[in-house]
């Protein structure tokens, strides 16, 4: 598919989905493991949710602590640090559009990656944590085929 063909890789990437509790803190997570500091990641959501201990779990069985991320917005993120992001990769339709609100002002290329909100899944811890894993996968798996494994003596 064209939109996850690798290009040039950004400086700065901020993953954001609905409430900055499961996807964009796990996603942004996943790639500073594999970049470390080559490449500065933030998170956003467009509420403030509450950090999902499923997506702890999850993390945690790879080896990533995300236990310590405290969730924030679009606006936190302008507030402290603002929003020189050359990549928003949004991994929900309010976050798409949001980012894409955001690019009227601040210049960023946004990206959409449609990913499933697994805080919907119905069932036993299990079930509920496979679909965390499921997306976690996901979500490493684009993010290799968008930004390539790292190399040339970068961590």
């Amino acid at each position: 598919m064209a939109s996850t063909e690798r290009r040039s890789r950004p400086q700065a990437v901020l993953f954001a989905c609905g409430m900055n509790a499961v996807r964009s803190p796990m996603a942004a997570a996943l790639l500073q493991q594999l970049f470390g500091k080559s490449i500065y990641v933030g998170s956003a959501g467009v509420q403030r949710g509450e950090l999902d201990p499923f997506a702890v779990a999850a993390m945690e069985e790879i080896g990533v602590d995300i236990a310590r991320h405290k969730p924030v917005t679009f606006e936190d993120v302008e507030d402290l640090e603002g929003l020189n992001f050359d990549l928003i990769v949004t991994l929900s339709p309010p976050a798409h559009h949001k980012a894409l609100e955001l690019t009227r002002v601040h210049a960023a290329e946004v990206e959409y990656w449609p990913t499933v909100d697994p805080t919907g899944i119905e069932g036993t811890r299990e079930q509920r944590l496979d679909a965390y894993r499921q997306m976690r996968d996901e979500l490493m798996e684009r993010i290799r085929e968008r930004f390539g494994r790292p190399g040339q003596g970068n961590e």
